[in-house]
């Protein structure tokens, strides 16, 4: 049975009300939940982005099942810092917790007034941090000195069992290029044969552990209203890496999109009104080699998503996988 999972996303909705959905979430039927970690909301009509590893930690605490939560050490996040945290919530929440890896995005990472590095520098960064994170949360005590910098670090509150750290991945390079290291992979949706590529090259190389695919939708009465929550919400779905990575602030993603088809939406958010049609249109993209779903409805409002995902969507879900 595939795990299907709810995302909650930390630019779209206060704190406060993305723990209600998250234990919402649980209670329609969810299996787990993930989260977003941005400093920033991709475009001023979000509005929010609160603290992903406080969030966590309550929504740990008043949910049973597990959380993972997307992370990009190295700029921003010292990756001692990261270590300690991510044992801290393992230590509380034996089994429950997990990370997906990646390389950031300027509209997070530039306000430590660093230097933005090209991506390939960014991966090696990546791949140091990671390193540092899981020898520290062996009980190592570690000095490194290359992209990031570390001096006899060492946690002392360590989990019976360290979390496990996925990559995240948008292009089958990148996906190829993580098999060495990650525990497992997530990546978001796009077109199918770009999917297929991203789960092949991962496995081709190596690759072990989940794979992971988060599928942004808008699911409301009429497919007028799920096109226009989509619209209002997630234009920045019309942009694509590299120029994402490299964007510093909201007003600079609403600018990029500014002239842009919004029909090309379609492309990156599952528009919908009805329930089983969007578990067969999901259940495609999962069928390509996914091992977990987790579903991003984009719009602010929760609640009726949730109730029919409990009540439609997810028995359809399941049924199909």
């Amino acid at each position: 049975m595939v795990f299907i999972g709810f995302h909650a996303s930390h630019e779209q909705i206060a704190p406060s009300a993305l723990l209600d959905a998250v234990i919402g979430a649980e209670r329609a039927g969810f299996d787990g939940a993930m989260c977003s970690d941005h400093l920033a909301p991709w475009t001023p009509a979000q509005g929010h982005s609160g603290f992903a590893l406080s969030w966590v930690a309550a929504a740990l605490a008043r949910t049973r099942f597990s959380i993972g939560m997307v992370n990009a050490p190295g700029q921003r996040y010292h990756p001692v810092m990261i270590a300690q945290a991510f044992s801290t919530l393992a230590e509380m929440f034996p089994g429950r917790f997990w990370a997906a890896m990646g390389s950031g995005e300027a509209i997070n990472e530039h306000v430590t007034g660093d230097g933005w590095p090209a991506k390939h520098i960014r991966n090696q960064r990546l791949r140091e941090s990671v390193d540092v994170i899981h020898r520290l949360m062996n009980g190592e005590e570690v000095d490194h000195d290359g992209l990031v910098r570390v001096h006899r670090a060492r946690v002392w509150s360590l989990p019976a069992e360290p979390p496990p750290l996925f990559a995240t991945a948008v292009s089958a390079e990148t996906a190829a290029w993580a098999a060495a290291w990650a525990q497992g992979l997530a990546t978001v949706a796009q077109e199918p044969a770009a999917l297929r590529r991203v789960v092949d090259s991962y496995r081709d190389a190596g690759g072990t552990g989940p794979c992971i695919l988060q599928v942004h939708v808008s699911l409301a009465e009429s497919d007028e209203a799920a096109f226009a929550i989509a619209r209002d919400q997630w234009r920045n779905g019309l942009l694509s890496p590299p120029i994402t990575w490299d964007l510093e602030q909201p007003e600079d993603f609403e600018a990029a999109v500014a002239g842009l088809d919004d029909e090309q939406l379609r492309k990156v958010v599952l528009v919908d009104h009805d329930a089983s049609s969007l578990a067969g249109r999901i259940a495609d993209l999962v069928e390509i080699g996914f091992d977990r779903v987790y579903l991003h409805h984009v719009g602010t409002e929760q609640s009726r998503f949730l109730d029919v995902s409990a009540s439609e969507l997810i028995p359809a879900l399941k049924e199909r996988l």
